[in-house]
This record gives structure tokens, C-alpha cells and sequence, in this order.
């Protein structure tokens, strides 16, 4: 145990693997990327190879770092199966699930309907977390994940809950403004530019893919939905809305949605459950929830 690098480095450089950049993993361990930088070269250093192959953007394993991070990941796999199987023996687990996903789904999708999974299962704690990565993953710790995209996961069962689409919204007055002084394209835009660019659909992939020219008109740019929706409730301009989202606050007429605006990116929402909790009934009584809960 004694030739054992420390487990921060360790947690790190599996937080890289599997996420794919240090920028991710950065967000994930919610620190700064030079930390993550600077736990990497220390890992190499321990261990007495070069982990990474920096030539390549973002950089990738060597044959040495791709052993490494099995080595690890199985280990990690491991603690993880053999902490479940004591909680279970133990009766603890059985009562309570852990759960992550976006600042956003949180907000307004999850928590207006978690009461009701509340009076359906009293027994049950479910402790929510919303980590700073716009793309929850299961580390350890976690039963449950929310995540947008196309389903390709591989560390859970996964099940997907609805299809997402977006559609333009602002306040009614805003919007009705808006419309009256031309195209789509030419209000003030409030955008969320997040960490991942290839998984979350921005204005430009909107206004690309609808075949319409973005005017270069300065709007507002925030770093998650709920600030975006917040924004737009203060009338601040014309924000892509998720349904998700903002279904609910155009359905109650706090906004309104650009006529023939909605648009499907092929994309939808899911439901991941971990290997190690599909055995708890805690989280096998939240996904059997979660499935029959309506879109929007």
C-alpha cells in the first residue's frame, strides 16, 4: 500500500479518462483545470511514465495511461460494488438514493414533481445534487443521472424518458415586440454557452440548422438555464427554450413561445441507473417513477 500514489491523483486521472478532456474533469471535481494539470504531472511523476499524450487536443492515454486508468477504474468498481452489497446487508441503502443532474432539470422539471414520488414512497430520502459539469456522471457516490444527449452510455442501464426539443421564448410583451419589429433573427438573444459545445444546441446550431442568417446583433450570454430563464422572465430578450424547461412557465403564461418556432435536434432526456444500485430499492422504486412522469 505504501507504493500507492495518492488517491486524489488517482480520482483525477480516472475523472479524465473517462470524461474525455481535463476541462470536463475539472468540472466534474469542481476545481480549476491547472489543478487538474498539476495532479496529472504529479501522477506521472509517482508512477515514473507519461500518462498522457499531450500532441493530441484534448490529450489521450498512452498504452501506459490506457493500463493505469483500467487498473483504476476496475478498483474504483470495485469499492463501489463492495460498499452497495454492505449497505444492502446492512438495510441502509434500501432507504435512500442519491441522484445528480443539471442545475436546470433540477429547477424545473425534477423538483415540482419530486412530492409526489414523496407521498407515493415516504420512506425514501433522495438527495439531489447538481454538479457544475453541464453533463452529470456517474462517479461514486451516485445512483441515479439525468443527462441530455443520445443515450450512449455504458456505466448503468439507461432508459430513455422523453424526446427534448427547443423553441424560442420571452416574456409576451418582449416577444410580441419582437415580432413586430422583424425576424427572429433580429431580436436581442439571450444564449448559455456551456462547457460541452458539441452536446448542447446553441443559437447558431438553431438559426444553422433552420437555415436562417444570425444577425450579429450583441445579446446576453449566461453559463446555465436557470440565470438564461431569468433573464427572459425580466424581459431581457428572446432565450432557446428547452421544454423541459420552459413548458411549464408558457404554459402558465409567464412566456410565450415564437409561433412555429419548435425544433427537434434529435436529442432527448434519460434516465441512467447504476450497476451497483439497480440492486437498492430505493433507486429501483425512483426509476419506475421517473419513466411514467409526462414529458413536460
Amino acid at each position: 500500500m505504501a507504493n500507492l500514489p495518492p488517491l486524489r491523483l488517482l480520482l483525477t486521472f480516472d475523472a479524465v479518462c473517462r470524461l474525455g478532456s481535463m476541462q470536463r474533469a475539472a468540472q466534474s471535481l469542481n476545481v480549476t483545470p491547472p489543478a487538474v494539470t498539476q495532479a496529472i504531472r504529479a501522477l506521472e511523476q509517482e508512477i515514473g511514465v507519461c500518462l498522457l499524450d499531450r500532441s493530441a487536443k484534448p490529450a489521450v492515454p498512452t498504452e501506459a495511461g490506457e493500463r493505469i486508468s483500467r487498473a483504476v477504474r476496475n478498483g474504483f468498481a470495485l469499492i463501489e460494488d463492495t460498499i452497495a452489497e454492505t449497505r444492502h446487508a446492512a438495510g441502509v441503502s434500501d432507504h435512500q438514493l442519491t441522484l445528480c443532474c443539471t442545475l436546470g432539470f433540477a429547477t424545473y422539471w425534477l423538483m415540482p414533481r419530486l412530492s409526489d414520488f414523496y407521498a407515493r414512497h415516504p420512506d425514501i430520502t433522495v438527495n439531489v445534487q447538481a454538479p457544475p459539469s453541464d453533463q452529470p456522471v456517474l462517479s461514486t457516490g451516485l445512483d441515479v443521472a439525468f443527462r441530455y444527449g443520445r443515450g450512449d452510455w455504458t456505466d448503468g442501464r439507461t432508459w430513455k424518458l422523453f424526446d427534448e426539443r427547443a423553441c424560442p421564448v420571452a416574456r409576451p410583451d418582449v416577444l410580441a415586440e419582437a415580432r413586430k419589429a422583424g425576424e427572429l433573427e433580429e431580436a436581442v438573444l439571450i444564449d448559455v454557452r456551456l462547457g460541452s459545445p458539441h452536446l448542447w444546441d446553441s443559437w447558431s446550431d438553431y438559426f444553422a440548422q433552420r437555415q436562417i442568417r444570425r444577425s450579429g446583433r450583441p445579446g446576453h450570454t449566461f453559463d446555465n438555464y436557470v440565470q438564461a430563464v431569468q433573464a427572459a422572465l425580466d424581459g431581457r430578450g428572446v432565450m432557446l427554450g428547452w421544454q423541459s424547461i420552459t413548458r411549464k412557465l408558457v404554459d402558465d403564461g409567464a412566456l410565450a413561445a415564437w409561433p412555429e418556432g419548435v425544433h427537434d435536434f434529435g436529442t432527448a432526456y434519460f434516465v441512467t441507473c447504476s450497476h451497483g444500485a439497480l440492486k437498492k430499492k430505493a433507486a429501483k422504486a425512483f426509476v419506475d417513477w421517473v419513466r411514467q412522469q409526462p414529458a413536460h
